[in-house]
């Protein structure tokens, strides 16, 4: 049985857009994954600590057979590949994938929280999710485009427009 997956991807540190870039492709790579779309790469203000550069931001959509944790348990490989150091919350990072929707689960463990916790709140996901998936519903938040409405994303640019 296979799921739909949404990832969040984010960089501002060692060349963020060629971070996102290798990134789509090491999803791309993933054993039992199908890569089914990427949105394009967002520039976005940091949220916490303004004194780090601008992040680069997108979203992929993924079909995989692996279960929520053991994806989750891929992306933080991918992180440490990068070399992401956590040396303060919201802090600068070469690469932060998170597990935003895993279908239309509700999963609450210590390691794990789907829908993610605070992606309602985010424009730089928010906008490549509705780019790539204008159609979908966030399990306990409502349909895209009503959040979408009701916050401010004027601080978002695209950079690179993917096909």
């Amino acid at each position: 049985m296979s799921a739909i997956a949404y990832i969040g991807l984010g960089s501002n540190l060692d060349q963020p857009i060629q971070q996102l870039l290798t990134a789509y492709q090491e999803l791309a790579n993933l054993p039992e994954t199908t890569f089914l779309a990427g949105s394009s790469l967002y520039s976005s203000k940091p949220v916490g600590p303004q004194d780090q550069p601008d992040f680069v931001n997108a979203v992929v959509k993924l079909e995989t057979k692996l279960s929520a944790i053991a994806l989750l348990d891929a992306l933080q490989a991918l992180e440490q590949q990068h070399q992401r150091v956590r040396l303060r919350h919201w802090g600068p990072r070469t690469l932060d994938l998170d597990l935003l929707l895993y279908d239309q689960q509700q999963i609450a463990l210590p390691r794990l929280s789907v829908p993610h916790p605070q992606m309602h709140l985010r424009g730089f996901v928010l906008l490549p999710l509705a780019e790539i998936s204008p159609e979908i519903v966030i399990p306990g938040k409502g349909s895209i485009t009503t959040i979408l409405s009701n916050i401010t994303i004027d601080d978002l640019q695209i950079l690179l427009k993917t096909e």
